[in-house]
């Protein structure tokens, strides 16, 4: 089969045998993939990855022990945990300390045509959900994950920083829970694929208003965007960090400290609430798709997706 491979920042192509499949897993026939921000990171040298990526996909089984999964159209959770230590009791295996993550650590990833999951990753893609829009279900997960650690009442004021494809998702997701967004970017034609939801947004100015928000979030996918977010913050407030980046992010730390400011890390998350707002159109994303290549073409579609500005890259297999 076909499958993508990334080393040394370069993206290639190479003919590999079909996975196996062990006990408890299911081999998924690609059907269409998202090449994310992290993604590029990796390439860049992120984790010191070398390997085949992806996690953003949907697919359709063809293979497993429970055949009546066999034909259905899947997207995965990315962690596989080990189902034994303390975390994975706590239902907390994201941060099971053996965990594999799907095209990130350890566990070959969707950017091929063949992969495999355990069959409890698996979750079914509604009928209604386009199956180019599905690879948005992982993001939107990790979008609504926010809201899983962070208790942000109904009606409060929150600020995004970044209207890249995490910043454009996080805004409908928290617009969706009624809470009141102000969106702020660099690009207005991005910024206004989220107005439908209510969302306030921003061109980033020489100014920003510093000190007034009780909760920000950094989607900016940047290094600078982490002090960018924290002067935003008021005192007491509450900065969630949204951003991979390959390599060390410089701080200066005392702004953050002087204003009591709380810094909460934030990833991956559960799917049933991103299905369910995709299913339901509160969260759209039509309009987030910037490209579609075939695998086969996955060094076009690596080169256009880190283009700046640019949006929702897919991969079809």
């Amino acid at each position: 089969m076909l499958a993508v491979h990334l080393e040394n920042g370069a993206v290639s192509l190479r003919r590999v045998p079909l996975p196996r499949i062990p006990s408890g897993f299911a081999r998924i026939r690609l059907l269409a993939a998202g090449i994310c921000s992290t993604d590029l990171e990796l390439q860049r040298g992120y984790y010191g990855f070398s390997g085949t990526p992806g996690h953003e996909f949907v697919g359709e089984v063809t293979e497993c022990e429970d055949t009546k999964w066999v034909g259905k159209r899947v997207s995965g959770e990315i962690n596989l945990a080990c189902g034994s230590c303390e975390w994975c009791h706590r239902g907390l295996g994201r941060h099971c300390p053996t965990r594999t993550v799907l095209g990130i650590l350890k566990h070959p990833g969707a950017f091929r045509e063949f992969l495999t999951l355990p069959i409890h990753n698996l979750r079914v893609v509604p009928k209604n959900v386009a199956t180019e829009h599905a690879p948005f279900i992982e993001p939107i997960a990790a979008a609504c994950e926010i809201l899983d650690q962070v208790k942000i009442p109904r009606d409060a004021p929150v600020a995004v920083l970044g209207d890249g494809k995490l910043g454009l998702l996080i805004s409908q997701v928290l617009a969706a829970h009624g809470v009141k967004v102000h969106l702020y970017g660099k690009h207005r034609d991005k910024m206004r694929l989220v107005e439908h939801a209510g969302v306030v947004t921003e061109k980033i100015g020489p100014k920003l208003p510093k000190g007034t928000w009780p909760f920000v979030v950094d989607a900016t996918g940047s290094s600078a965007g982490l002090s960018t977010a924290v002067s935003l913050a008021e005192p007491r407030g509450t900065v969630v960090m949204k951003s991979t980046v390959h390599g060390l992010v410089s701080i200066d730390t005392a702004p953050a400290i002087v204003n009591e400011i709380t810094l909460v890390g934030s990833r991956c998350g559960r799917f049933e609430p991103a299905i369910k707002l995709l299913a339901s159109g509160k969260v759209r994303v039509d309009g987030l798709i910037a490209a579609r290549y075939p695998l086969s073409a996955a060094k076009e579609a690596f080169a256009h997706a880190a283009t700046p500005g640019t949006l929702k890259v897919l991969l079809t297999a």
